[in-house]
């Protein structure tokens, strides 16, 4: 009886031993600084093995510092993490970008209008068993994710219908499990599950309006989020060489003014925006667009037209026009079109007095 005692503890001992083996194997740290190419002193864990649902690594994208350390505490520390900004400034993508070189799954999940509760929790389907027809629970994007090693991502959260986002409740608690009323389950989330979610406002509705279908988010939703993270677009400098490495066409002198005075332009719109003097503006998305529509008309006022002011309001159109012509030192038609209307006025004045 002895003996078998002691085999049976030596037995745990080896077990114990493997499966520190078997996730020493899993899972490896590099240094953050390395990985994601900002100024920090931190060693995180990376995944040896890269699954079907491990996004493709960009090796032209450029992290934000603080932005990056909120990300890594959700993986890190399995923290909800909400990041929040203009559109544009690549706040999923900085969620990819992270997970693909974490080696961690992630999945995307838009949630427009259309998403149900049956799309997220899951419904009853038909099935065919040994000939004959019968109903089974098919579970949802939910439940499938919370278990497995999985990073969630809630695009346009601030845009999600009420009777939805009350679903997420109890998995945005920490160690919060999952009930699943339709097949009388609860279930326990996997220890590498995450949860994250961007949107382009704070949950407190859009004043501005340029936002069009988002919500007014439930408070007592979002106290449940650990952490808020604001990503604002990036300096000149970087935007500048994002552009350069997306479309390395321009990587000589004369290519890289044009994308310069391209952000340059860009900037000058989001302080309009800023200073509600215009209601739109360019994003790096836009700035982009623009640069590769320049490269197939060989045109940069028609891309511009194409890319952005095509976009605006004709009232905002000259002042637009402005910004334009100051950073080209080039008019368009619609600052010369209010010229000469500013004229025809003037000269319809003086023929009446």
């Amino acid at each position: 009886m002895l003996i078998r005692r002691i085999c049976y503890i030596g037995y745990l001992a080896v077990l114990d031993v493997f499966i520190l083996l078997v996730h020493k194997e899993v899972m490896k740290t590099q240094p953050a600084k390395k990985l994601f190419n900002i100024d920090i002193n931190l060693d995180v864990p990376v995944f040896t093995k890269k699954t079907e649902h491990v996004p493709d690594i960009d090796p032209n994208y450029s992290f934000d510092h603080d932005t990056t350390l909120a990300i890594l505490a959700g993986f890190m520390h399995n923290l909800k993490v909400l990041v929040q900004g203009l559109h544009g400034s690549g706040k999923s993508t900085h969620i990819e970008q992270i997970a693909a070189r974490l080696n961690w799954p992630c999945i995307r999940i838009n949630l427009d209008g259309y998403i149900s509760r049956s799309d997220l929790i899951g419904k009853e389907t038909i099935v065919l068993l040994r000939g004959k027809q019968v109903t089974e629970f098919k579970d949802g994007i939910l439940p499938w994710a919370i278990k497995q090693r999985m990073a969630l991502v809630f695009d346009e959260y601030d845009a999600g219908r009420p009777d939805v986002m009350f679903i997420l409740q109890r998995i945005l608690e920490n160690n919060g499990k999952f009930t699943l009323v339709d097949t009388n389950s609860v279930i326990t989330p996997h220890p590498d599950f995450r949860i994250f979610a961007t949107a382009n406002t704070v949950g407190l509705g859009d004043s501005k309006g340029i936002y069009s279908g988002t919500q007014i988010i439930n408070q007592g939703q979002m106290d449940r989020w650990n952490i808020v993270a604001k990503l604002d677009y990036l300096p000149l400098e970087k935007e500048v060489s994002i552009v350069l490495k997306k479309l390395p066409l321009y990587n000589y002198k004369e290519g890289k003014k044009l994308v310069t005075n391209m952000v340059e332009l860009a900037n000058l719109t989001r302080n309009g925006f800023a200073l509600e003097d215009i209601s739109c503006l360019m994003s790096p998305r836009t700035v982009i667009n623009w640069a590769e529509n320049n490269q197939i008309f060989a045109d940069v006022e028609k891309s511009f037209r194409l890319s952005f002011l095509n976009k605006c309001d004709d009232s905002e159109k000259r002042v637009i026009a402005e910004y334009y012509q100051r950073v080209f030192n080039c008019e368009l038609n619609e600052s010369l079109k209010d010229q000469n209307e500013t004229t025809s006025i003037s000269n319809g004045a003086k023929s009446y007095i």
